[in-house]
């Protein structure tokens, strides 16, 4: 009796209480579950401290130290980093925080001469204020990643006053396209009616287009420098293997990727018949910050060839890690390129528009068919090598609790795509 008299108790609360109580547990549900997701994940950083049997022959003793130590301290920040922002949501939640912010943005109208009609209005003062509420308090936490975490490990590439102006460029830019896409968003739910709904989500959908066109033409190149591939033999090869699969090829960039971080990547980008691709600048051998500091050092003479430089060039030269050969890089675009053949890009913008779980087992799935393609193309071997070099480039870590991979990881653990390629790898 005592359980059903708390039920009715709970059902007599007033509908905001009720609704304010339901929100509260159902974020704290999902972030209990993803916490235990995470520590199951952690306790296999924690116990595989060597190289399992069937990596041996492809990922040495001590890149698989490297990159357990990195996952490890990437996972106590993501606890600490996620215990706070979930207790700042709930402190928020429960001193009235949103009230008060908008409160406080009627009140900074009210002194500009706009009144309580100009809700929209309001509205965007209040998101203004909550977005730079957002990135003050995520501010420490951003810097102790770059700076501490990354630079430990190997990967940041940028300086303090390099990090707060790209930070302070990203806050002004994110404003400028959220705040005029966010009035027209709320003057389509004033007027929208009963299926205010359905005219809503449409448009979000076309400004999601919109946005993935002109990003890459016009948001990134605010943020890093693109210059086209120079002419040779690589450009060559990505037109030819482009115009084998009809991709509607147009220009191929390579950005400048190395003075934020020595992580490496490529994707493509446009629609209809004006594609892209973009390289990352630590993807390409020769394009490599890292290499090329090494050949610069390799060409100098040592003071003494016992000491002097002699030994800090065979130590590079032996932890020489960045970026792919020519027929590796083709081998990843490849795999890029199969997700476009297969539309699987136009299937993630519909499957995101139901839920995030679907697209990851989705994209997990387009994963191994787009391995497969680039199979097609007589790229297998290359792409084994290319994601071994690459997991390596990025210490990432081969072994992965199931229920946390499914959960999180849209693409496949490493051994899982190095098993299904290896059955299907040219020899």
């Amino acid at each position: 009796m005592g359980m059903w008299a708390s039920l009715d108790a709970l059902w007599e609360m007033p509908a905001e209480k009720r609704i304010f109580g339901a929100v509260l547990l159902f974020s704290w549900t999902v972030y209990l579950w993803e916490t235990f997701l995470a520590q199951r994940q952690r306790r296999i950083y924690k116990t595989t401290t060597h190289v399992p049997p069937e990596l041996g022959q492809i990922m040495d003793s001590e890149t698989f130290e490297k990159s357990r130590l990195y996952q490890l301290d990437k996972s106590t920040f993501s606890f600490w980093s996620g215990l706070y922002s979930e207790i700042e949501g709930t402190l928020i939640l429960l001193f009235g925080g949103i009230p008060y912010l908008w409160r406080l943005s009627g009140r900074f109208c009210g002194y500009a001469g706009f009144g309580p009609e100009y809700e929209i209005t309001q509205s965007l003062v209040f998101l203004l204020l909550a977005t730079l509420f957002s990135a003050l308090t995520g501010l420490p936490w951003s810097l102790y990643n770059t700076f501490v975490i990354e630079e430990k490990h190997g990967f940041n590439q940028q300086t303090l006053g390099f990090f707060m102006k790209d930070a302070i460029k990203k806050f002004v830019v994110t404003q400028c396209i959220l705040l005029p896409v966010s009035s027209l968003l709320l003057y389509i739910i004033k007027i929208g009616g009963d299926y205010f709904f359905i005219y809503a989500w449409l448009f979000t959908l076309v400004v999601s287009l919109v946005l993935v066109t002109i990003y890459a033409d016009y948001i990134a190149p605010l943020f890093d420098k693109f210059t086209p591939l120079p002419e040779g033999k690589l450009k060559e090869e990505i037109e030819v293997m482009a115009k084998s699969i009809d991709f509607p090829l147009t220009k191929v960039y390579v950005v400048e990727g190395s003075k934020r971080s020595s992580h490496s990547n490529a994707y493509f980008y446009g629609f209809f018949k004006n594609k892209r691709i973009v390289l990352f600048d630590t993807l390409l051998e020769e394009y490599s910050v890292l290499n090329k500091d090494i050949q610069e050092d390799s060409g100098m003479e040592p003071r003494n060839e016992e000491e002097g430089n002699s030994e800090e060039i065979k130590a590079k030269v032996k932890n020489k890690k960045q970026g792919c050969k020519n027929e590796e890089v083709l081998a990843v675009l490849g795999h890029e390129l199969g997700h476009w053949k297969l539309g699987h890009t136009v299937k993630n913008i519909i499957i995101s528009q139901v839920l995030s779980f679907c697209l990851t087992v989705l994209s997990r799935r387009f994963e191994f068919q787009a391995d497969a393609f680039a199979k097609k193309l007589g790229k297998a071997k290359d792409l084994y090598s290319a994601l071994i070099k690459l997991n390596k480039d990025n210490l990432g870590f081969p072994v992965s609790d199931w229920l946390f991979s499914m959960w999180h990881y849209s693409h496949p653990p490493l051994l899982e795509r190095l098993q299904a390629l290896k059955s299907m790898k040219q020899h």
